[in-house]
Parts: structure tokens; C-alpha cells; sequence
């Protein structure tokens, strides 16, 4: 069986892609003093305002650029991995993409995962300015041992997301990582945290939420095992979460409740 420590870290990213690269690097350290193999940060990380309009296309960068290659030197120094939500150059004119990047501990790209399903609900429209990402991406890594599947905010609405990157014959991921700018707002942080409890129920599978702070977003960052129980649990206020992702512990639910094995449909993405 295989563990992996995850550390969750919230706070709420500026407008100074330089300045949250430094709000990285720092709860990298403080991550890796605590124990942590993976950091998982917000969505957004690399830049963001209240309102994702043409400042959002200017301020994004390609995976070559000095915001990714920054994250890959503070894994590469830290000797930590790091999954951390950025705006990335699209190839369509005033638009850009909202990208995961999974940097291992030695600096390299594991896995990208540009949002499919974007934010056009209470009030808000990603898509007036956001590329969305392939559907048929399948988004999961390896890290000592543990499949980690990425998706991102709104896509936890869609059960079917979470539900592909765990599934056997799909992605079979130990532990799903939700980087997210959940927005405030009336029974938003139910939403939330009935959400992530539902897609390990479900799933019977290891989620961490990792939310961006007020002004804009919930906090509220969560990791929950397979049982939906959570084991860390975060309020409103900037902060770190570190949980131990157990696979033995995923083993003994999935004995007790075989979910995943007696499955009747399939899921099949749609363009």
C-alpha cells in the first residue's frame, strides 16, 4: 500500500504573477517543513482579479514562461511537487486558458489539465474569455506510488469528471486535487462541501478542495477520504491544510462498499 502527504495551501492570489510565484515558494517551504510530498494551491494562482476580463489574456503565459518555469525551480529546490492553477496563452485571439500544472519534486511537467467545463452560472461567463479544455483529456499523474487526478472549480458540478479520473478502466486515480475560486454567495460554501463529500462518497476515493481566500472566494479548503470523512478541514482565513493520503484506507472502504465494481453505465465525453 502507498501514502502520500498532500499539504493545501488558501489564500487569494494578486494581480503580480512575481508576487504569488513568492506566496508559492513560501508555503512550498512551509509545506515541505510539515512533511508534505504535493502541494495543490488555487485556482488562478498565477494571476487573478475580481472581474476575468482582457487583464486575464494579457497576464497569461505559455508553459514555457517565467511563471511555470519559476514553479519547476521551486520544486526542483524545495524537493516538493506542486499542482497550482495558472492563466495560460490560448491559441485563440483575446482569449486564454485556465490551466493545472503538475511539477514533480526534480522540476519536470507531469500533467496539464486546461478546464472543461467553464463558469457561465450565478452571473458569471469564463467563457466570454477562456478557451475550455478538451474533453477527452484525462488528467492523472503518478507520485510515489499514488494516482492523482486534476480537475478544476466548476467541474465538480459534473459528476461524471470525477467519476472518469477515478473509474479502474479510465484514469484510476488514488486521490482527486480540486484547485478552485469558488465564488461567496448565498449557500455557496454548502454547495461546496456537499460537493467534495459527494464525489468521494460516490467515488470512494481521497479529494482535496483547495480554495482561494475572501474577498472573492470561500476559503473552506477540504481533504476527504473515501468514506466522505473529513480529515482536515480549513475556515475562511489564509492557511495550509496537511492530510496522509492512505490507499490502504481507500482498499478497506471499497471491501466494505464496492461501488466502483458494480457500475451499470459508462461515461463517454461529448464535445
Amino acid at each position: 500500500m502507498d501514502t502520500l502527504t498532500v499539504a493545501a495551501a488558501q489564500f487569494a492570489p494578486v494581480d503580480d504573477p512575481a508576487a504569488n510565484l513568492e506566496t508559492v515558494r513560501t508555503a512550498a517551504v512551509d509545506a515541505a517543513a510539515r512533511g508534505a510530498d504535493l502541494l495543490v494551491t488555487p485556482e488562478y494562482t498565477s494571476y487573478f482579479t475580481a472581474d476575468i476580463d482582457d487583464r486575464f489574456v494579457a497576464a497569461a503565459q505559455p508553459l514555457d514562461g517565467p511563471f511555470v518555469t519559476g514553479l519547476q525551480t521551486i520544486a526542483r529546490e524545495v524537493g516538493i511537487a506542486l499542482v497550482v492553477g495558472i492563466a495560460e496563452c490560448a491559441e485563440t485571439p483575446g482569449r486564454f486558458r485556465n490551466t493545472l500544472v503538475a511539477v514533480l519534486p526534480y522540476g519536470s511537467i507531469a500533467e496539464t489539465y486546461r478546464k472543461v467545463h467553464l463558469y457561465d452560472a450565478f452571473g458569471s461567463k469564463e467563457s466570454d474569455r477562456i478557451e475550455s479544455g478538451d474533453p477527452e483529456q484525462l488528467p492523472v499523474f503518478s507520485l510515489g506510488g499514488v494516482r492523482v487526478g486534476l480537475e478544476t472549480c466548476y467541474d465538480l458540478r459534473f459528476p461524471e469528471v470525477t467519476r472518469r479520473l477515478v473509474a479502474p478502466e479510465h484514469g484510476a486515480a488514488d486521490v482527486v486535487v480540486l484547485p478552485a475560486e469558488w465564488v461567496r454567495g448565498p449557500g455557496k460554501e454548502h454547495h461546496w462541501r456537499t460537493l467534495l463529500t459527494a464525489r468521494a462518497i460516490e467515488n470512494t476515493v481521497w479529494v482535496v478542495g483547495v480554495g482561494q481566500t475572501p474577498p472573492i472566494g470561500i476559503g473552506g479548503s477540504l481533504v476527504l477520504d473515501p468514506s466522505g470523512v473529513a480529515v482536515a478541514a480549513a475556515g475562511a482565513v489564509p492557511g495550509m491544510l496537511v492530510a496522509e493520503v492512505d490507499t490502504a484506507v481507500t482498499d478497506a472502504v471499497r471491501r466494505t462498499n464496492p461501488s466502483l465494481a458494480l457500475r451499470r453505465y459508462e461515461v463517454t465525453p461529448r464535445a
